[in-house]
């Protein structure tokens, strides 16, 4: 015991030397907890990140559908006030160029993915200025269509009126019509001249030319008319055409080749004329009338009959028999 005591004492032992890569692996292991806690925090934090950003997301594309369904809904109540009231679009042309400038703004919103909420705030806005102009349409239109059924109202209203004065217009014009024919018949029939004082001499021209009255018929010249025509308001001043028709003793008409005819009668049909005459007629004066009718050849013995005729009415009629003459006559 005292041998060992003494060698250590005068020998001392080395001291172990120290093994530095427990130190070592020490430090690198917790560098490499430390790094796996870094990458396990980094990639919790990237995880949150991405969990927030698809939140995000989410609540994004969310929004934009709210959007979008909102405008699918106004959009759909434009068409209902507009699809059945095309017959409007004229008056709501002021009104419809504002919506479709909404809608193009709020289509270019709608219509990108990636919107951000600031534009999805904005879409909305737009989307409510829509809501509006198509509730100014919708009253719009129920005052066109309440304008339109008073004018419908009224038209139908004035098409009845005129059709009650087109039916009145024109029996009136049938009424005129009967009216203005009975006054031309009225007129046509009082235009027709009257005559007086019908009288018929037998006259003997003599030789020197100086005239006599007879009554024999072998002496009988010609035979002179005479009558008066009495004033007339109603025929017109001018000539006037009357027809003269002469019946002889046999009961025949009496007709001259040169200057007879046939011409109509209000009553007695077509009638042979013996001769036509003129005269002058002034419009409501009375004046005196005279003309001569001479046969070809002798006149016969009996009665002749002379009758005038104005405007198809016979006017005057006279008589006048031829005698036999006496041994001087």
């Amino acid at each position: 015991m005292a041998y060992n005591s003494e060698y250590s004492a005068t020998n001392p032992q080395p001291t172990p030397k120290r093994d530095d890569r427990k130190i070592i692996y020490g430090i690198l292991i917790a560098a490499l907890l430390v790094t796996w806690g870094y990458i396990i925090y980094d990639k919790s934090k990237t995880n949150e990140s991405i969990n927030q950003l698809q939140t995000q997301y989410s609540n994004v594309d969310s929004a934009r559908n709210e959007v979008q369904a909102e405008y699918n809904d106004a959009l759909a109540r434009l068409d209902s006030a507009t699809g059945n009231n095309t017959q409007l679009t004229g008056a709501l042309a002021e009104r419809q160029s504002e919506i479709n400038n909404l809608k193009k703004q709020i289509s270019s919103i709608t219509s990108k993915r990636n919107a951000t909420a600031a534009e999805l705030d904005r879409a909305r806005g737009l989307i409510n200025q829509l809501n509006m102009r198509i509730d100014d349409m919708y009253a719009e239109i129920q005052k066109l269509k309440y304008e339109n059924q008073q004018l419908a109202t009224t038209n139908k209203r004035l098409n009845t009126e005129k059709q009650q004065l087109s039916t009145e217009k024109t029996q009136l014009a049938e009424n005129l019509t009967t009216t203005e024919t009975a006054r031309k018949e009225v007129e046509d029939v009082a235009s027709t001249l009257h005559a007086s004082n019908l009288n018929i001499t037998p006259i003997h021209v003599k030789g020197n030319g100086k005239e006599k009255e007879t009554t024999t018929a072998k002496r009988v010249d010609l035979l002179r008319v005479s009558f008066d025509v009495d004033e007339n308001r109603v025929a017109s001043t001018g000539n006037k055409d009357l027809y003269v028709t002469v019946t002889g003793p046999d009961g025949r008409p009496v007709t001259m080749a040169s200057e007879s005819g046939t011409f109509d009668t209000r009553e007695e049909g077509s009638k042979p004329y013996t001769n036509k005459v003129t005269i002058p007629y002034e419009q409501g004066k009375k004046s005196t009338v005279s003309f001569d009718w001479k046969q070809e050849g002798k006149y016969q013995l009996g009665e002749y009959k002379i009758e005038v005729y104005h405007n198809g009415f016979k006017i005057g009629e006279g008589k006048k028999t031829l005698k036999k003459g006496g041994i001087f006559g």
